[in-house]
């Protein structure tokens, strides 16, 4: 319920602040006086989008306050879902600054406007004019079925499969683009891999065949070589490691005559023994090289084959062919299997279909079993409104298409007049007519849906005397469940409210001011006896507005 609705620096309002009770209130003043402002306001604070052309002061922010009781309604989950802190005297605030910048506030917790938004619609159902025309809607007409027949558990069913059958339907699809495909590559792919499963690829080979091929190649280079080394350190007269024996002869006396001379003595020695072990070591390399061409024709094809590989698949190293190796097992894998996965995916599909169809069916056969019930009532409350003639033939139909809100077709056709034949709404209804269907819709709408606050901007337009009379106490019937607020420029209308307010401007020296006002009983006459007679108030004017407020 909205308990108190604050607003500063919007459009013509300056500061304007008003508290608000249940039950029905009404809204009333002359035409341009703000109505339309003070309903712009409130929508903002409900999440809808903003600009400059908002702030009556371009130089200060513009702030819009709602607070609401929401101590009797369920949100505590939505609270909770959104990280928000629940509290019974909920604050909705919305500043919009100079800059241009809008923030939003629930609670004094920064929000994003949808989540404002998402609240907002579980607050209040602000019926605008232009609003009217949702009734042609069929999404609209369907909303209507669904909840006289209390089909929000069979929708939440229906959409949670529906969302799980498109999902299997898409990698359905995908396999079978995939099949269509692969049959063309298969053969291909599989004559690559069984290329690179020959060539038995391992990390670091290349390096180690690359070695072998050098050595194998220079043969002779390195067998000249090892037996120069070995004979540099092994001839007898000028042998290195000979010489080397002598040097430590000649300095062993020395190492009793100082630590520096040990110390010597110690490195000789040492450069002795490592002499001596690569020398040996040279033998032994000299005596294991030798010529191997068949070898060496074995290396170089592996070479000549990696190398192939690569310029093939324009890599430059072992492991980037190993990757596509193993990219391309993958590919033929996929394929072998392919079948028993398509096949194993529309058995899938085909059991969550059945899930979706049950749900589809539930939610029809609701649908089917109140169409009568809401027959009844639309044409026994217009007939109250004026339209005694006025029919209704509505079916739903099953269809082979899942649509976002079940599997059926609506028929909503309407008829005026007796006699007349049957067309959709938008092509024979007038405004008049439309607006009395709405009000009509909204107050059974009004006894399933646990919404807060209704608020009519201007539903009876297009309509008078009597009525208008019966619109608003269809309006005011609505309030005894729910709070409802009507702006009109109707006398009858506006006398059903258990509470008046009156928007008007005044004009003073800073410019030209929205102001909003609850009216006393006195006032509530005064009122109503100008909006039956104008502002020369005569006495059967004063007779007939007290007699409406009796």
């Amino acid at each position: 319920m909205l308990v108190n609705l604050s607003i500063q620096n919007y459009a013509l309002i300056d500061d304007v602040s008003v508290s608000f009770s249940n039950g029905f209130t009404t809204i009333t003043g002359e035409t341009g006086a703000g109505k339309s402002i003070l309903l712009g306001g409130l929508s903002l604070v409900l999440g809808k989008r903003a600009d400059l052309s908002s702030l009556k002061n371009k130089e200060q922010k513009c702030v819009i306050e709602a607070e609401f009781d929401v101590s009797k309604y369920q949100l505590k989950p939505f609270f909770e879902e959104n990280d928000l802190d629940y509290e019974k005297t909920t604050i909705l605030r919305r500043e919009i600054l100079p800059s241009g910048k809008s923030r939003a506030f629930v609670n004094d917790s920064p929000v994003t406007l949808d989540v404002m938004r998402a609240l907002g619609d579980q607050l209040v159902d602000v019926h605008s004019q232009h609003q009217t025309m949702q009734l042609t809607d069929n999404d609209f007409q369907m909303k209507v079925l669904d909840a006289l027949a209390d089909n929000s558990g069979n929708l939440s069913g229906y959409a949670h499969e529906l969302q799980k059958l498109r999902i299997a339907s898409k990698e359905l699809q995908k396999l079978e683009d995939f099949q269509s495909n692969a049959d063309k590559e298969h053969d291909y792919n599989s004559f690559l891999l069984k290329e690179l499963e020959d060539a038995k690829l391992k990390e670091g080979m290349q390096e180690e065949l690359e070695e072998e091929y050098e050595q194998l190649s220079n043969v002779e280079q390195i067998m000249g070589q090892l037996s120069a080394g070995h004979q540099l350190l092994n001839d007898e007269q000028l042998g290195i490691v000979g010489r080397l024996t002598d040097l430590k002869r000649a300095l062993q006396g020395l190492s009793d005559f100082g630590a520096e001379y040990k110390s010597l003595y110690e490195r000789i020695q040492s450069v002795l023994i490592e002499t001596d072990d690569i020398a040996s070591e040279l033998e032994q390399l000299e005596e294991g090289v030798e010529a191997n061409p068949e070898r060496l024709e074995v290396v170089n094809g592996q070479l000549q084959q990696l190398y192939d590989l690569q310029k093939k698949h324009q890599t430059d190293s072992v492991k980037e062919l190993i990757d596509i190796r193993e990219g391309l097992s993958q590919k033929v894998d996929e394929v072998a299997n392919i079948e028993s996965k398509i096949k194993e995916k529309q058995e899938e599909v085909e059991t969550i279909t059945k899930k979706v169809d049950t749900w589809a069916k539930k939610i029809s056969e609701g649908r089917q079993a109140v169409i009568p019930t809401l027959n009844e009532r639309l044409q026994k409350n217009l007939s109250s409104l004026g339209m005694p003639s006025a029919t209704f033939k509505i079916e739903v139909n099953l269809s082979k298409t899942f649509k976002t809100n079940g599997k059926d077709d609506l028929v909503f056709l309407f008829s005026a007049n007796k006699g007349s034949s049957y067309g959709e709404l938008k092509k024979v209804a007038s405004g008049g007519e439309l607006s009395r269907i709405m009000l009509t819709i909204k107050s059974i709408l009004a006894e399933y849906e646990n919404l807060p606050t209704m608020m009519f901007d201007e539903i009876d337009t297009g309509v008078s005397g009597e009525i208008s009379n019966r619109m608003g106490e269809i309006m005011q019937q609505m309030s005894n469940t729910m709070q409802v607020f009507s702006i009109t420029h109707l006398p009858q209308v506006a006398s059903k409210g258990r509470y008046q307010f009156k928007v008007y401007k005044e004009e003073g020296a800073e410019g030209t001011s929205t102001h909003i006002k609850q009216l006393s009983t006195d006032e509530r006459v005064r009122e109503l006896a100008e909006m039956l007679g104008g502002k020369t108030l005569s006495e059967s004017a004063l007779a007939h507005a007290k007699e409406l407020l009796q």
